[in-house]
């Protein structure tokens, strides 16, 4: 699927003015609160209409003020999953589920009822209504509708936002398997940086309305003029990497990745499974010899690619280990102390701790290189 944005839309004192191409299976929109995220999924779904400019999804126009193209958004045959389930609460959850499925042509349905419960895991709770649910299960339940409606494209506007920590890691594995399943392309919607590095694509930052950076995920999370926009404590890379081997003994799990093996807490997951990780930037220690005796059981080599401007007391700095980014935050009086520079070789210290599990997330199939690029 190919994603091509183009608009400009004014409202009051606000101006949103987006321009991006992506190819990725899930494109994330990042920003904080009033960078016009969900201005600009609105303008996909046909619920706002630009200004000015065009949006195409796989070649087909949904609006272009210049031919006076705006198709109405029961026609766009978009899917949207918002904050909350909104769901119907005198219907039950399968009655809920079936609602798209009963307004969409019979020659589009491309879902069926089974299916989708089975992937969502709501198999249980078909026969009640939303008002017994858990907030995940609802989450779950709004997906499934979704889905049933046969979209050709689904918007995801920060469905994690109002459950808490327990909900999210109980809901991000169903979204890993709507990415990887399905087929169907996301257009996912947040400020969480560890929601994005776990199930995108691609990313697009957006900042007071525009789009400051567009990529694949993990090129654009590493960059160093990115780190002040996602934020500082934030701030680092994701490694794809595969599952070697599971020691019981030991309670760890050894990934493989371009970069160098990782050893982290067990993961309760088959050898080869393809799994995707992120490593902050304030959990990397830098060293200029080989460590030895050490307690951290990571160990990357790699060779300075940039170094950010110090803010206050820190630095951050871009590792180019075998050709995959890391980033690590250093006090300034570090870098000067281990006298740091582009182009020096060094070795990156990760504890395999820092590593936890919402820094792991289970990797589609394809290779995470889709790109998005600004224009």
């Amino acid at each position: 699927m190919t994603l091509e944005v183009d608009v400009v839309h004014e409202l009051g004192a606000f101006r949103l003015d987006a321009h991006f191409t992506s190819d990725g299976r899930v494109t994330a929109l990042f920003g904080h609160s009033g960078a016009g995220k969900t201005s600009l999924v609105n303008s996909l779904a046909g619920l706002i209409r630009p200004t000015r400019g065009r949006i195409l999804v796989d070649g087909q126009v949904l609006f272009d003020d210049r031919t006076r193209v705006c198709v109405p958004p029961h026609r766009r045959r978009i899917g949207y999953v918002f904050q909350e389930g909104r769901l119907f609460p005198h219907l039950t959850v399968r009655q809920n589920l079936l609602y798209g499925w009963w307004f969409t042509p019979r020659h589009q349905r491309r879902e069926g009822l089974d299916p989708v419960v089975d992937l969502l895991g709501l198999g249980r709770v078909l026969d009640r209504r939303p008002g017994t649910l858990s907030g995940g299960e609802k989450q779950r339940v709004a997906l499934g509708r979704a889905l049933l409606a046969s979209p050709r494209l689904l918007l995801m506007d920060e469905p994690l936002a109002s459950l808490d920590t327990a909900r999210k890691e109980e809901i991000l594995p169903y979204v890993e398997r709507l990415r990887d399943e399905t087929g169907i392309p996301i257009v996912y919607v947040s400020h969480a940086v560890a929601e994005v590095a776990r199930i995108a694509n691609t990313l697009v930052v957006l900042v007071n309305g525009r789009v400051a950076a567009a990529g694949p995920v993990g090129t654009v999370l590493s960059r160093l003029d990115v780190v002040s926009l996602i934020g500082h404590d934030e701030a680092g890379a994701v490694l794809d990497a595969k599952v070697v081997a599971t020691d019981p003994a030991s309670g760890l799990t050894t990934l493989r990745s371009a970069a160098g093996d990782l050893y982290v807490p067990r993961l309760d997951l088959p050898t080869a499974t393809a799994v995707r990780v992120r490593i902050r930037a304030r959990d990397v220690m830098i060293a200029t010899q080989a460590p030895r005796d050490l307690s951290a059981l990571n160990v990357i080599e790699g060779t300075v690619a940039e170094m950010g401007s110090a803010e206050g007391a820190a630095v951050e700095l871009r590792l180019d280990c075998r050709g995959k980014p890391l980033v690590a935050r250093l006090t300034r009086h570090s870098v000067e102390r281990l006298g740091l520079q582009p182009g020096g070789r060094v070795y990156a210290v990760v504890k395999a701790v820092a590593i936890d599990g919402q820094g792991l997330g289970a990797r589609e199939a394809v290779p995470a290189d889709a790109e998005a690029t600004p224009h």
